[in-house]
């Protein structure tokens, strides 16, 4: 999402930074063998096409659970990651979290898998960063900044179903 907000001119990023950034969003790379792999062994298992808490959520209500996200286990460009700090910090937020079209795999498993998942990345060939845990339903989705405290407020994901902002249009 970074990449398109400097397309649309949100944002300013170096040439070196936009060009593989614009390649993931024009050109994604679907975790196929991945999901095959984790087969089995995954609880829940999701692409991040829409935003990660919005996905995430998803996968919480269907589950009734909650979940615990730690904000810097997220894993991002450098690009992105220097702006979590600072005045661009809002945007940071709005592409960790709600950004979409990254078709990463988003996943749950039981920590008694660990070593499994591990095997399944070395495998693949594909790293994989734990960026949360599961909790009990009445924890909702909790997203705790750097400082440990929770986020106040976490921006809103792309929903198929809401109305289209004025000036938008429809998706077809």
């Amino acid at each position: 999402m970074l990449a398109l907000a400097a397309i649309e001119g949100r944002t300013t990023l170096a040439p070196d930074e936009l060009v593989p950034l614009a390649r993931r969003l024009e050109r994604p790379e679907p975790r196929v063998a991945l999901g095959i792999a984790l087969r089995g062994t995954a609880s829940a298992m999701l692409d991040v096409s829409d935003g990660l808490t919005g996905d995430l959520g998803h996968i919480l209500d269907a589950s009734a659970v909650g979940a615990r996200v730690e904000l810097e286990r997220i894993p991002c460009a450098r690009a992105l990651a220097a702006r979590r700090h600072g005045p661009e910090r809002e945007l940071a937020l709005a592409c960790l979290l709600a950004g979409g079209d990254d078709y990463e795999l988003l996943f749950t498993a039981r920590n008694a898998a660990r070593e499994r998942v591990a095997a399944i990345a070395h495998e693949v060939g594909v790293p994989l960063t734990r960026i949360g845990k599961v909790m009990p339903p009445e924890t909702g989705l909790v997203v705790r900044a750097e400082s440990g405290d929770a986020l106040p407020a976490l921006p809103r994901a792309f929903d198929h179903f809401a109305a289209p902002a004025p000036g938008q249009g429809g998706q077809a």
